[in-house]
């Protein structure tokens, strides 16, 4: 009988099994959201119907009936499209970095579990921003399906658009993400950001009207949210909204560098609740 071949190292590698360890917490923690996903389709298909309904064609009518019949060039309800865009991807992926973050650390301490195998803090980290950008894009193409149905967005704009807004949705969970690895219990936490940070980045992030109509002391709340970044580009996008080439570079570098700079703050972070 002639003699197995045996080389030290090649019967198992370590580096190979923990290599997907990142893909290995997201394909957990989406199948988690197959439990309620009856609920993020309703969420996903109700809000966006109700509010083309209310603000698109019921407010818009009114814009319409009383500016000429457009904005800016547009429809009012072409003009708004965008942003309820961009704010769909922002509120998708906030669903996912807040309590299931906090979830991981501090209830089940799931993510500890985790962490005991081969599985690193930093691969908690990115399986934890994928499901978030997984729900985020789910939500948004729900809802750029339904602007595309209403006829606020063109069929040509639709992976253009679904680019801007999910650059802002990271931009947002990477600086959430950051800020709930610091946390050690909600206490009120995500509901004081979701009315005095998420509610103010919808009014004064030029989602109803353009940002240059409001007192300039307010305007600079505007410049630092994700949200009217993504704004100005999905309207540069979807129809011919004036802006300088300069002003698209610095819209694109900023959701980008918030992306960057939120993950940077992240990784240290799990990594050392994780040591503990």
């Amino acid at each position: 009988m002639a003699e197995l071949s045996y080389k030290p190292g090649t019967a198992v590698d370590p580096k190979r099994a923990v290599r997907w360890g990142s893909l290995r917490v997201a394909e957990y923690r989406f199948y988690s959201m197959t439990k309620w996903m009856g609920g993020i389709i309703a969420f996903g298909l109700g809000n966006p119907i109700l509010f083309l309904l209310s603000v698109g064609l019921g407010i818009g009518a009114l814009v319409d009936a009383n500016s000429g019949g457009e904005i800016l060039g547009v429809s009012y309800l072409q003009f708004v499209a965008p942003a309820l865009l961009a704010s769909a991807a922002i509120q998708g992926v906030m669903d996912e970095v807040t309590f299931p973050t906090l979830d991981g650390f501090v209830w089940d301490k799931l993510f500890f579990a985790i962490n005991a195998t081969s599985v690193s803090a930093r691969q908690i980290a990115n399986g934890v921003m994928i499901v978030a950008l997984g729900r985020g894009l789910f939500t948004t193409l729900l809802y750029l399906g339904i602007l595309l149905l209403f006829g606020a967005v063109p069929l040509a704009s639709f992976f253009p658009l679904l680019f801007t807004s999910m650059l802002a949705g990271w931009g947002w969970a990477a600086l959430m993400m950051a800020i709930t690895a610091r946390l050690e219990n909600d206490e009120g936490y995500f509901a004081v950001i979701g009315r005095f940070v998420i509610a103010p980045m919808f009014l004064f992030s030029g989602t109803f009207y353009p940002l240059e109509q409001m007192p300039i002391f307010l305007q600079p709340i505007g410049w630092i949210l994700p949200l009217w970044h993504s704004t100005e580009l999905g309207r540069t996008l979807s129809y011919d909204y004036p802006i300088e080439p300069s002003m698209i570079a610095l819209h694109l570098g900023y959701l980008t560098l918030m992306g960057v700079v939120g993950m940077l703050l992240t990784y240290p972070k799990f990594e050392e609740r994780l040591s503990r």
